[in-house]
């Protein structure tokens, strides 16, 4: 696609295989149309490899951090367990909220947890609110340790962040999934690999290759979840979405 941003005349050109129009520059669909180009662009120079949390690196869109933060003040839960440990910033920063609210603990899971990270997440003054397991996500052990540390009364959101390939999210959702109390999410994270073929660290095969697929075709084979992102709380913009590295990650368990 051809992009042509004129500040004068305050429109978008949109030339897309010989299909031509325009739009407002400042209008939802201007700004829509801006945050994608910026989002691949921003991925491929690992804008998001630029943050940290409490002083632990966090690998993470900050506008999505946002969103879960807004979600987990929501849904308050007892549990969070994120697959995909890296360098801890996520849980720490889930821990975080969890310390702000007076409630919630994590259990962060990763088939291996590089001894440096492992001692910094340790050290780190809020790690009474985390359990590290380091082995395979979807090993049936890990999954029994867990369902046996989940009490019947309590909360449980589910962050999978670890392999983003189609067939292991697929295998995590089923393991995980049933884990996720009513009206709680299991998240899908990076699933803008399957707009990421054509940059310069993309790969063609994520057209299929991603957690987005792994998502919506896990919501069309369970009636029990829909994807349906959080509703913002505070909203006084024409805006309905914005940038995210996690498109239709958002699988809320309705029944």
């Amino acid at each position: 696609m051809k992009i042509e941003i004129d500040t004068d005349t305050r429109l978008i050109s949109l030339d897309d295989h010989n299909e031509k129009r325009q739009i407002d520059l400042y209008s939802p669909e201007g700004f829509s149309t801006i945050s994608d180009i910026w989002t691949k662009v921003g991925w491929d120079q690992k804008h998001c490899y630029t943050f940290s949390w409490l002083g632990r690196p966090i690998i993470q869109l900050p506008d999505d951090m946002i969103r879960i933060q807004e979600a987990i003040y929501e849904v308050k839960p007892d549990i969070i367990i994120e697959t995909g440990v890296a360098h801890g910033g996520s849980l720490i920063f889930y821990a975080s909220i969890c310390h702000a609210i007076g409630k919630g603990r994590i259990i962060g899971i990763d088939i291996e947890i590089r001894p440096h990270n492992r001692s910094a997440i340790e050290a780190h003054e809020l790690f009474p609110y985390i359990e590290l397991i380091e082995q395979s996500s979807t090993a049936p052990e890990v999954a029994e340790h867990v369902r046996k540390g989940v009490k019947s009364d309590e909360t449980v959101l589910v962050i999978l962040d670890s392999d983003h390939s189609y067939r292991h999210v697929a295998s995590e959702l089923e393991t995980y999934a049933p884990f996720v109390t009513k009206g709680s999410y299991i998240v899908a994270t990076d699933g803008i690999m399957k707009d990421l073929t054509d940059v310069p660290r993309g790969k063609a095969e994520w057209d299929k290759d991603n957690p987005t697929q792994a998502a919506l075709d896990f919501a069309a084979n369970n009636d029990d979840f829909v994807i349906s992102p959080p509703s913002w709380p505070f909203n006084e913009s024409p805006l309905v979405s914005g940038p995210s590295h996690w498109p239709s990650a958002w699988l809320k368990k309705v029944l």
